[in-house]
Parts: structure tokens; C-alpha cells; sequence
């Protein structure tokens, strides 16, 4: 057997030579054997290697067409939970024409009729009765009634249940702001519903009443309005209101 010699071809690579009749000017029979051999040895090479990193490549780097899909979100439900608000103020005996509230995580839609007033602090109200007379101002004494709701209609506070209004000085802080912007421009004898937002609510937290930041409704009936005025006798010092 005579050994082929590599020194015969200018080529690098038998299967780099573009047809077997170049081959046959330079080699015997048995050498164009050992040639195409050669030659389909690497071709079955070649073709193992495509098809090994082309497993490797699906495998290790999927395609990105399914990273690319995204979990679609449901669209907001709105007529749902509208109905749903509706379904719970119902159960709760909420009082006619009572505000609905459309709660989605953290963002929440007040949907009421077009005879309610939006002030710019985001303060929402509605007259049933105007009343007669002037508007109570700072240092005053209001006397009203007044029944608290939550969003889903149910009944918190009453004055009427506990028997007595409440009586309150103007311009003090002892009301919650929402609520006293909400009878600072009403009149004695006027009635109106307060739709407050959680801005203008009460405080929040473990030693406060309220455990969450929620819209508060309150209807109020403004009764009378007493001036006031300080009393000192001796080292007692009072503010007395008529």
C-alpha cells in the first residue's frame, strides 16, 4: 500500500477540490478511494456538528418569541364592581341616591349623580335643604345632627341614635377638615350629604378609629349657630356659647 502524500495537492483539504477529474490527473485509483473516504468522513462530521449546536443553541438559548409574551391583564371590570357596590349598599340599607364607589387596589372612582358639587380640594357634596340665615364662621358653635357611612353604605355614627346633636366650635380642629369645610357654608336648617375623600379624612392607624385610608359619607343637618364668647372669674377662665 503506498501511502498518499499531501505534498502532491496545492489545496489545503481534499473536499476544498471542485471535482474528482482534478483528482484523478494527480492520484491512482486506491489514493481517490482514500480521497472520497476522506471527504465523506467529513461531511458526516460537518453534518454531526450542525446538528449538535443546533441542539445546543435550542436548548440553551430559546427562542425569544416565547419570552416575549407577556401575561395580558384583565381589562378593569368596571360595570362589575359598580355592581357589586350596589349589591353591598343594598344589604346594608344605604339611604336613597347614596354614592357608589368603584375600589381597585388603591385607586378609587366615586360615581354619583350630577347633583352632587366637586369643591377644588376634592371635597363632594350635595344640598337636599339650603336653609335660611348666615354661614357659621371661626369661634362659632354649630349644632347639627349627622350620620356616618362607610363606601359600602353601612351605617358607623349616628347623633340621632345616641340621642343628642353635637355641638362644635368652628376654626378649633376638633372636626375632621373634610367635615367642617363641609358646614362651613351651610345655613341653620339645611340638610346635605359630604362625600370625604381619604385627603381631608380622619388620621389612620392602630390608635385611631379608621383602619384604612376610605371615603367617608355624612349626612348633616345643621341646627342652630351660637356665638361665644370667654368668661374669666378669678382663676377660672371658660368660653361660653348662646
Amino acid at each position: 500500500m503506498v501511502p498518499l502524500s499531501l505534498t502532491r495537492f496545492t489545496a489545503p483539504l481534499p473536499c476544498a477540490i471542485h471535482g474528482a477529474k482534478q483528482l484523478t490527473l494527480q492520484c491512482t485509483n486506491h489514493e481517490q478511494d482514500i480521497l472520497q473516504g476522506s471527504c465523506i468522513s467529513e461531511k458526516i462530521t460537518l453534518r454531526r456538528t450542525l446538528v449538535l449546536s443546533a441542539f445546543v443553541s435550542t436548548c440553551v438559548f430559546p427562542t425569544l418569541s416565547s419570552y416575549a409574551k407577556t401575561k395580558t391583564k384583565n381589562p378593569y371590570d368596571e360595570k362589575r364592581l359598580l355592581q357589586q357596590n350596589k349589591r353591598i349598599q343594598q344589604e346594608n340599607n344605604a339611604p336613597e341616591d347614596f354614592p357608589n364607589f368603584i375600589r381597585e387596589g388603591f385607586e378609587v372612582k366615586v360615581v354619583a349623580p350630577d347633583n352632587y358639587t366637586k369643591s377644588d380640594s376634592g371635597l363632594i357634596y350635595r344640598d337636599f335643604e339650603v336653609g335660611k340665615g348666615d354661614c357659621p364662621k371661626d369661634g362659632q358653635q354649630v349644632t347639627f345632627h349627622y350620620v356616618g357611612y362607610n363606601e359600602s353604605g353601612r351605617r358607623i355614627d349616628s347623633t340621632y341614635l345616641q340621642g343628642s346633636p353635637a355641638r362644635i366650635r368652628m376654626g378649633t380642629k376638633a372636626l375632621v377638615p373634610g367635615f367642617e369645610e363641609g358646614i362651613r357654608d351651610m345655613r341653620p336648617g339645611g340638610k346635605r350629604r359630604i362625600i370625604i375623600p381619604p385627603e381631608l379624612g380622619p388620621p389612620v392607624g392602630p390608635s385611631t378609629f379608621f383602619s384604612s385610608k376610605q371615603f367617608e359619607v355624612f349626612d348633616v343637618e345643621l341646627l342652630s349657630i351660637q356665638n361665644c364668647e370667654r368668661r374669666t372669674i378669678a382663676f377660672y377662665s371658660d368660653v361660653v356659647c348662646n
